[in-house]
C-alpha cells in the first residue's frame, strides 16, 4: 500500500510545441490542442478521484494555464498553487526559438537527441544578442526568485536542471507529500523527467530514452521513504498515450520529404 501518492505532469501543448520550436523559458501560452489536454486531463484525473490539497508549477504560463484548467475540470478551483522558477522547462541556451526539425537536418538527428535527451550535455549558452535574450532576462517573474537574475542559468543540461530541482522538491514539496497532502505537479518535459530520474533511481544513460508526451498525467505512488513502489503509471488510454509519445520523439527527426 502506498503511503504518499502524487501525480506529475507536462503541461498541454504549447503554441511553440505545435511549431516544433524549442520553447525554453520563452513564455508561451497554450494551444487549442494543449488547452483540451489540459481539460481532459482534469476530466480524467476527476473520474479518477482524485482529490488534489496543493499544486506545484513553474513560473511559465503554460504550466500555470494547465494548472487551471485541471482544477477548474475537477472542480477544485480551490485548492492552493505555488509557483517557483526550479520547476522552469530546461534552458536550451542559443537552441532557443530553433525548429528541432531543422536542427536534425543541419546537425543530425544522434545532436538534437542529445541536445534534447542526454543527461549532461549542455547546448551553447544563451547571448545578450540572441532574439529572445532580453524577452527572458528582462522579465518580473524572475525579479521574484530565490537567486539574483544574474545568477539565472544561460544554458542547462538536465543534470542542471536536476540540481535547480532539487532544493525545491526536498525543501517545499517534500514536507508537503509528508504532511498527507496530495500533491499535483504542473512541470515540463524535462523538469518532470529530471524529477523522475532522482525518485525512480533511473541510471544516466537510461534516462535518454525517458519521453513524456503533455498533458498526459503520471501516477508516482511511494513509500515512507519516497522510494517508488513501481514504475510511473501514465494514466489514460494506454494506446492514445504511446502516439503521443512516438509524435514527441518524431520532433527531433528530420521529416520525410526533407530526407
Amino acid at each position: 500500500m502506498a503511503k504518499y501518492r502524487l501525480v506529475l505532469l507536462r503541461h498541454g501543448e504549447g503554441a511553440w510545441t505545435k511549431e516544433n520550436r524549442f520553447c525554453s523559458w520563452v513564455d508561451q501560452k497554450l494551444s487549442s490542442d494543449g488547452i483540451k489536454e489540459a481539460q481532459n486531463c482534469g476530466k480524467h484525473l476527476k473520474a479518477l478521484g482524485f482529490e488534489f490539497d496543493l499544486v506545484f508549477t513553474s513560473v511559465l504560463s503554460r504550466s500555470i494555464q494547465t494548472a487551471w484548467l485541471i482544477l477548474e475540470e475537477m472542480g477544485q478551483e480551490w485548492v492552493p498553487i505555488q509557483s517557483s522558477w526550479r520547476l522552469n522547462e530546461r534552458h536550451y541556451g542559443a537552441l532557443i526559438g530553433l525548429n528541432r526539425a531543422e536542427m536534425a537536418l543541419n546537425h543530425g538527428e544522434e545532436q538534437v537527441k542529445i541536445w534534447r535527451r542526454s543527461y549532461d550535455v549542455t547546448p551553447p549558452p544563451i547571448s545578450e544578442s540572441h532574439p529572445y535574450y532580453a524577452e527572458i532576462y528582462n522579465d518580473r517573474r524572475y525579479k521574484c526568485s530565490d537567486v539574483p537574475q544574474e545568477n539565472l542559468p544561460k544554458a542547462e543540461s538536465l543534470k542542471d536542471v536536476l540540481e535547480r530541482l532539487l532544493p525545491y522538491w526536498n525543501e517545499k514539496i517534500v514536507p508537503e507529500l509528508k504532511s498527507g497532502k496530495m500533491i499535483l505537479i504542473s512541470a515540463h518535459g524535462n523538469s518532470s523527467r529530471a524529477l523522475l530520474k532522482h525518485v525512480e533511481g533511473i541510471s544516466d544513460e537510461d534516462i535518454i530514452n525517458v519521453t513524456l508526451p503533455t498533458g498526459v498525467p503520471i501516477l508516482l505512488e511511494l513509500d515512507e521513504n519516497l522510494h517508488p513502489l513501481g514504475p510511473h503509471q501514465f494514466l489514460g488510454d494506454q494506446e492514445a498515450i504511446q502516439a503521443a509519445i512516438k509524435k514527441v520523439e518524431d520532433q527531433g527527426k528530420v521529416k520525410s520529404a526533407e530526407k
